[in-house]
């Protein structure tokens, strides 16, 4: 694994009405706010940064917990998150310029790994010991706010993370290919 060029850490705070405050190494980034209904299920963030848009997640329609859109104040769609089903923990990030995966981190703890195709691991996402605070770790070139999109949804099912994912090889000759297939 090489060397991350940027890390964040996080700053929970609240019970009911969770407050995330991202920070880097020059201080704060901005704040991350959920909101839940009346049966503790979070149904829609703000993300709210120091300079620049402010973003909207919301749950989309389904069953699943990861189940989120994100949004721009201007009504434009940046990307949604997609569970196959129940039992599945692999969770896929869809954009309009990329499809992603976030995976379990290798190993018996909790944490997701957010992975590109034919680039691997670009982001990990790792709860700091058994609190809710957690350290965001940017391996390769990734928009601030997909990485903020992954986090929200990886810690609402940090718990599902800790049985270990599949192992993925950062190379790109294990990238499949047609001729490879056939």
């Amino acid at each position: 694994m090489s060397e991350p060029i940027a890390t964040y850490r996080t700053r929970p705070a609240g019970l009911f009405a969770l407050r995330h405050e991202i920070l880097d190494a020059n201080g704060r980034v901005g704040t991350l706010h959920a909101e839940r209904n009346r049966w503790g299920l979070t149904t829609r963030a703000t993300w709210r940064p120091e300079k620049g848009e402010v973003l909207t997640y919301r749950r989309d329609p389904g069953l699943l917990r990861s189940q989120f859109s994100v949004w721009t104040d201007g009504r434009e769609w940046l990307g949604s998150s997609l569970r196959s089903s129940f039992w599945a923990r692999e969770i896929a990030l869809s954009t309009p310029n990329k499809s992603l995966r976030m995976l379990p981190v290798p190993g018996f703890r909790r944490g997701w790994r957010v992975h590109a195709p034919k680039t691997g691991e670009l982001a990990r996402i790792t709860p700091d010991g058994l609190g809710t605070a957690s350290t965001i770790q940017v391996y390769r070139r990734i928009d601030l706010e997909l990485v903020l999109f992954a986090y929200f949804v990886g810690s609402l099912v940090y718990a599902e993370s800790f049985w270990p994912g599949p192992e993925i090889v950062d190379d790109l000759e294990s990238v499949p290919t047609a001729a490879s297939k056939a």
